[in-house]
């Protein structure tokens, strides 16, 4: 009888020699699917899934390939255990480094995940919770690490051109309809204004979104997206709301007149706010207002570097 074997050895063909002897800038996983921590409002944690990318150099030309299995238990780990910041991000990818066991010196990761927000309406005791799409980057080489946020977000985008066309037509009827009524009570002219006559036009409005990326300074620890979210969103002054009641409606839409904004006034609105910011050492934005009177969209885009 043959003796069963009781602790075969499995092959490792990454050990081989490589057949093309050549260092690789970046080798690692994309889309990886694993839960992670992040600060949600008033300072609790909160879980949230994410698609995760990681990778390593691989600076051995002689050498097969990394050790990818590491690299995926490092994350699982790290990402579960800690909330998600600078000094946590450096953490895990000295540990994705000193993983390779001397096969990499620098290491990168890739964060896709939404942040759910509550948000209270304008006037009314309601609130609900938005999304923003959130992607977080984080490279560490030669003990530097780079940190990258970037995040969306959804407002509204009144036309001041159309705005001006519409009050033309609304004082157009206005004198049509009053020509010979000599002086109007005031009371008069509420009623009118109040009734379908009252409006002529209305001018053309859409949702419009803003996408942001800033580069952090080193000397800030925590992600500033919710800090961010509301500069940005005080700023552009119409954020898209969730629960609402007719005052909130109302609110809304008193909002959407004071805010008039083509979109490059959005996005020099965005940019004062990158721009005075301590915490952001170079950004970019990008704002495009989904035309209702077109079939295709008006864009603006701005960057700097701060001081």
């Amino acid at each position: 009888m043959h003796k069963p074997l009781t602790s075969p050895i499995l092959p490792d063909v990454a050990f081989d020699t490589a057949a093309q002897a050549r260092a690789l800038d970046w080798v690692g996983m994309e889309g990886m699917a694993l839960p992670i921590r992040v600060q949600g409002q008033d300072g609790q944690e909160m879980t949230v899934p994410a698609s995760v990318d990681v990778a390593v150099d691989l600076r051995d030309p002689a050498t097969r390939g990394i050790h990818m299995s590491r690299l995926y238990l490092q994350l699982q780990q790290g990402l579960a255990n800690e909330t998600l910041g600078a000094p946590m991000l450096r953490r895990l990818l000295e540990a994705c480094i000193a993983s390779q066991q001397g096969l990499s010196s620098r290491a990168r990761l890739r964060l896709r995940y939404e942040q759910l927000l509550l948000r209270r309406a304008l006037r009314s005791d309601n609130a609900g919770w938005k999304r923003y799409p959130v992607e977080v980057e984080a490279e560490l080489a030669d003990g530097h690490l780079r940190l990258v946020l970037a995040f969306a977000l959804d407002y509204s985008s009144t036309c001041p051109a159309s705005a001006a066309l519409s009050r033309q037509a609304n004082a157009q009827r206005f004198a049509t309809d009053f020509a010979e009524a000599g002086a109007v009570p005031a009371e008069a002219v509420c009623d009118w204004l109040q009734s379908p006559r009252g409006l002529a036009a209305t001018p053309h409005a859409q949702r419009s979104r803003a996408e942001v990326r800033v580069e952090l300074k080193p000397a800030f620890d925590c992600l500033p997206l919710l800090a961010l979210v509301d500069a940005l969103e005080a700023a552009l002054g119409t954020p898209v709301q969730t629960a609402v009641k007719r005052e909130d409606e109302q609110a809304f839409a008193q909002a959407n007149a004071a805010n008039l904004m083509f979109c490059e006034d959005a996005a020099r609105r965005v940019a004062a706010v990158l721009a005075a910011d301590a915490r952001i050492a170079a950004w970019s934005a990008r704002v495009a207002h989904l035309e209702s009177l077109h079939p295709h969209d008006a864009v603006a885009s701005v960057s700097g570097r701060n001081s």
